[in-house]
């Protein structure tokens, strides 16, 4: 969690990462490979902090590593850090029980990740949110690491303009965890969407909590705490009834924060659909911002298991599905059919280009 003046500088790594995400290969017997020869393969995952059962960024990069290893027929190997101190062991002990490919959850392991790559030119490893172009000059810094990266701000940008046209306070608001640019991409693009909301309508919705950048409402971790609820609780005490926290667990301290309030907020999720993944969040997601690090993780971790490991930097993008907005559930009746419409037709308007969202992967 050291490198976020570093990925900043990833706008170059971009323009070389836009690869569309591959077709899903055909259904194979357990044990074997897509040619239906046996598997002598060991896939292996490492968390970043919150472990693979956070409902959100691990566990989505877990449950797309466990569907390749079933769909191979082998085991995958997985360990869990607690905290940064973790990260290079838990490498090395993977590494030490032989395995074929690891995938590195997070741009924390991005160093550990890049040292045990160039020590282990044999092992395929997916390194999950971030370019590992720890020397800046455009490329992956080891032949032997695929980056899989979101350009979450194009959803992001469709949930702040749901939030804005959803909103009869006027006010929505956003929080995250560090000011890290896998943070941040998310509070821009929803911040550039309520933007647009209110130059195409008229309207003075205001963003409360972010202003862009670094300036913004953090609560300097990751974790679902009571400084996180006290940064929830400040937001709402602005008068939003939209909010978006954004780092992985913090959710659940802003919605403990809804529930204290007495007010009707509505809760937008990040990565994962929080709907599905976590039931008690359902009286108050209005939607999530998908970043489907499953299905990336699946294909690449499955590519490897096939022989057919592909390095090229992945950017998960709006066209190619790799981002998305999740659908509104039980808010379905609560929104207008119109502005529902609207969203639709800005997704298209993005994939076209007719809308530029900025963000550090944009092209």
């Amino acid at each position: 969690m050291k490198r976020a003046t570093q990925l900043t500088a990833l706008a170059g790594v971009a323009a070389l990462a836009l690869a569309a995400c591959g077709q899903a290969p055909e259904e194979s017997d357990p044990g074997s490979g897509s040619n239906g020869e046996a598997v002598d393969f060991t896939p292996c995952i490492v968390s970043d902090q919150g472990g693979f059962d956070d409902k959100s960024f691990n566990q989505l990069s877990y449950e797309g590593a466990k569907k390749a290893a079933d769909e191979l027929g082998v085991e995958v190997k997985d360990v869990q850090s607690q905290s940064e101190s973790d990260y290079k062991p838990n490498m090395e002990s993977l590494v030490g029980q032989g395995c074929d490919a690891i995938v590195g959850v997070g741009f924390a392991l991005s160093a550990t990740t890049i040292e045990s790559a160039t020590a282990n030119p044999e092992i395929d490893y997916i390194l999950v949110d971030d370019a590992a172009d720890a020397d800046f000059d455009g490329t992956t810094d080891a032949e032997n690491i695929k980056p899989l990266l979101y350009d979450t701000a194009q959803a992001a940008f469709l949930a702040g303009y749901l939030a804005a046209g959803y909103s009869e306070a006027g006010k929505v608001g956003t929080f995250g965890g560090q000011p890290f640019p896998t943070v941040t991409i998310f509070m821009d693009g929803f911040k550039q969407g309520v933007e647009h909301h209110n130059e195409v309508n008229g309207t003075n919705v205001e963003v409360v909590g972010y202003t862009g950048g670094e300036d913004g409402s953090f609560t300097g971790g990751f974790e679902a705490n009571e400084t996180a609820k006290t940064t929830a609780q400040n937001i709402i005490d602005q008068g939003v009834d939209v909010l978006l926290p954004v780092g992985g667990p913090i959710y659940q301290s802003a919605i403990a924060a809804i529930q204290d309030s007495g007010r009707d907020i509505a809760l937008v999720g990040v990565d994962a659909d929080f709907y599905e993944t976590d039931p008690s969040t359902q009286p108050y997601v209005l939607t999530s911002i998908l970043k489907k690090m499953d299905v990336s993780t699946y294909e690449a971790v499955l590519s490897s298991g096939n022989g057919e490991f592909d390095p090229e930097p992945y950017v998960g993008t709006l066209e190619n599905g790799g981002v998305d907005l999740a659908p509104l559930h039980d808010f379905e009746d609560k929104v207008d059919p119109a502005l529902v419409e609207e969203v639709e037709a800005l997704k298209q308007q993005i994939i076209s280009g007719e809308i530029e969202v900025t963000s550090y992967l944009a092209e």
